[in-house]
């Protein structure tokens, strides 16, 4: 067990924890001399942001320890995670840090770690990474001589645009198309929309004027009700909602309605299933919609489930050799493309799709989705689901539901939350049964905290 990574990294609120000047500078040290231990040549780190606020504080702190292990540094600021990952591979780097906490509030900080290949580290490297974190520092700090040097460079969104245009055809544009991109106020707010217009696009953007405490502050991915507003208000053909680093993706169609990543993996998977260019099958994840899974079953394409989080969806893709994976919450990843999710490389793709005048609306809705509760639970303690209260309602209200739907409890990666989430045609069953494992199991929880979304 992992003490320090969760799911995606890093991740916790600012000043408290994992996430302070301090750790990170350990970090820093840690992840630089790992590079180090392997041999003694000169190695290079870089580093992207979102527009949190503490950004400020964070970065220097990591670079401090990079450079205090010999690492070089290069910093490009804030620019969409999947951009950092494709850099690090681009530019041969050993290692690429993302500084975000994703979708969660300003208040959250973290770090997300990409390998020279552009993947996210494995578990067993983030262990010995783990292990350098709690040696000894004065061991890990190198003479004068060998210290890295550090470089800022700005062109950072422009490298990232450059290599989203590669992957399609010269002649895609966007000419006539009315978009709306909701940046979240976050890591995409400068490529997102430079992008569409540069491809033609009339483009309306929202949440690209960030202070430093609003990134995913009543817009974004994760808020879906200012996308919905700004595509009725331009009449525009389709809205994009990115999350704070941009990995994210939820549509809106030119009828307002929301479209979530289940129906973007249905539509692409749809897509290039009759092309012949799916490879294998699709990955999704515990939490994908149990109508997706029907829906390929009925068109025979082959169709797995991994643990939740983009990464164990990545690995999954690889051990199956598969193309296409993602989840529900937006992190959908084109394997043929990138190593992550990219919210506005898949974004492209869906527009790809629309131009020869097809609606959103037609071509976004590919599968009835089976209703679906998700709860959201604030606990003090995660492992409360491992109690033998909780068992006992968790098997109470697996019976409930029986063969007619499907039960998930698991613990937040990044989170103090334990998430239920569960599906069935009959919704006064399902309502029942969420009711039975929330009132039951979770005896530690602030009902202010919780999030409850229905599909």
């Amino acid at each position: 067990m992992k003490k320090y990574f969760g799911t995606d990294g890093i991740r916790g609120v600012v000043n408290q924890g994992n996430i302070t000047g301090e750790h990170f500078y350990k970090f820093g040290l840690a992840a630089g001399s790992f590079f180090k231990i392997k041999d003694k040549k000169k190695h290079l780190a870089i580093i992207a942001k979102d527009t949190r606020v503490s950004g400020y504080m964070l970065e220097p702190a990591l670079v401090s320890g990079l450079t205090s292990a010999g690492m070089d540094v290069i910093t490009f600021g804030p620019i969409p995670t999947n951009g950092l990952a494709m850099l690090t591979r681009s530019m041969k780097a050993d290692m690429g840090i993302m500084i975000t906490a994703s979708h969660n509030p300003y208040t959250d900080n973290g770090l997300k770690l990409f390998g020279p290949n552009g993947l996210k580290l494995s578990d067993k490297v983030e262990k010995r990474i783990e292990i350098l974190i709690d040696a000894k520092q004065s061991k890990l700090l190198v003479p004068v001589k060998e210290l890295g040097r550090v470089k800022r460079l700005e062109d950072g969104n422009s490298r990232y645009i450059e290599i989203l245009k590669s992957n399609f055809p010269n002649d895609f544009d966007l000419k006539g198309m009315r978009i709306v991109v909701d940046c979240a106020n976050g890591a995409g707010y400068k490529a997102a929309p430079k992008i569409l217009e540069e491809l033609g696009a009339k483009v309306f953007a929202i949440g690209v004027d960030p202070n430093g405490i609003n990134i995913n502050q009543k817009c974004g991915s994760t808020y879906p009700q200012t996308l919905r507003q700004g595509v009725k208000k331009h009449k525009a053909d389709l809205g994009i909602a990115l999350d704070g680093d941009a990995d994210r993706v939820i549509l809106c169609d030119e009828k307002g309605a929301v479209i979530d990543g289940d129906q973007i993996i249905g539509m692409i998977a749809t897509r290039w299933h009759k092309k012949n260019i799916l490879k294998g099958g699709v990955v999704g994840t515990l939490m994908s919609n149990l109508g997706l899974e029907r829906y390929f079953e009925k068109e025979n394409i082959p169709f797995v489930r991994s643990d939740v989080g983009d990464r164990y969806v990545k690995e999954t893709m690889q051990a199956m050799k598969y193309n296409l994976g993602g989840e529900q919450s937006g992190h959908v990843i084109l394997g043929d493309f990138t190593t992550t999710g990219d919210g506005l490389l898949v974004a492209l793709e869906v527009l790809f799709s629309m131009r020869k005048g097809t609606k959103s609306s037609k071509l976004l809705k590919v599968f009835k989705p089976v209703p679906q509760i998700l709860e959201n639970k604030e606990v003090a303690d995660k492992n409360i689901i491992h109690s033998k209260d909780c068992k006992i309602a968790i098997k109470k209200a697996k019976e409930l539901l029986g063969t007619e739907g499907r039960l998930l409890v698991r613990k937040s990666g990044t989170e103090s939350k334990v998430r239920i989430m569960g599906e069935c045609h009959n919704r006064k069953l399902l309502a029942k049964a969420i009711q039975v494992v929330s009132r039951s199991c979770l005896l530690y929880t602030s009902d202010a905290a919780d999030d409850l979304l229905c599909v």
